[in-house]
């Protein structure tokens, strides 16, 4: 996946635009909230994790080690909304910046069960892991 979005410059690509729609979505004022008003470094971590998880260089584990990617976002309510919040941004940036249709979908269907998978919020009554999944 990595040398089909473009590589480095095209994983960069998605995450600018990715966070573009994050400043500007009002379904996402939610979620950017979460963030710090600066999204250098987070850009930076995203890149890094995105580029290894689409097969490229491990910069990110080589920095920052096992993603553990629950454990890092257990301290953020993470329900549907802020799930589904993500997933817009995403969407919207993946349709935005990687041309092949086929390598859309997929990138959009990992993420999705990714997002799903980190949903964290025991109050919600669909949340996986409420129901012990």
């Amino acid at each position: 996946m990595f040398a089909r979005i473009g590589g480095a410059d095209g994983v960069h690509r998605l995450v600018e635009t990715f966070y573009g729609r994050m400043d500007t979505l009002p379904e996402a004022r939610g979620i950017r909230a979460m963030h710090a008003p600066d999204l250098s470094e987070t850009k930076e971590v995203l890149r890094r994790y995105f580029g290894e998880w689409m097969g490229g260089p491990k910069l990110y584990s080589a920095e920052r080690g096992h993603p553990r990617l629950r454990s890092r976002h257990i301290r953020f309510r993470i329900g549907e909304v802020e799930r589904d919040a993500w997933l817009l941004c995403m969407r919207q940036a993946l349709e935005a910046t990687v041309a092949e249709p086929a390598l859309r979908e997929e990138l959009y269907g990992a993420l999705a069960k990714l997002a799903n998978w980190m949903r964290n919020d025991p109050g919600n009554p669909h949340d996986a892991q409420h129901h012990g999944r």
